[in-house]
């Protein structure tokens, strides 16, 4: 059974920095890419970052430069690194295969106050 496990959300303020982690069951995880997505209130739930399974990354325009993805294939986890946070970069954070998402986890909240 699959099952995602966000966590290291919070409160930050701006210009300041979080760690996500996503801890994965199941034996999908090693050859899949996987992602970051995020959801803010009242806007659809976006792709901000992915990865594959031999390291190759792509950001969202509105992250490159700031965040940074990564992975640990022996571990099932996938993180997050999120420098010079903005208000903007408020939102629920999940991880999930890319593309053909499976089931969605709970997420963390990610909050950055001006």
């Amino acid at each position: 059974q699959v099952q995602l496990v966000e966590s290291g959300g919070g409160l930050v303020q701006a210009g300041g920095s979080l760690r996500l982690s996503c801890a994965a069951s199941g034996s999908f995880f090693s050859i899949n890419i996987m992602g970051w997505y995020r959801q803010a209130p009242g806007k659809q739930r976006e792709l901000v970052a992915h990865i594959t399974s031999g390291g190759r990354t792509n950001y969202a325009g509105s992250v490159k430069g700031r965040f940074t993805i990564s992975r640990d294939n022996a571990k099932n986890t996938v993180y997050l690194q999120m420098n010079s946070l903005k208000p903007e970069d408020t939102a629920v954070y999940y991880c999930n295969r890319v593309p053909g998402v499976l089931v969605w986890g709970q997420g963390t909240q990610v909050t950055v106050s001006s």
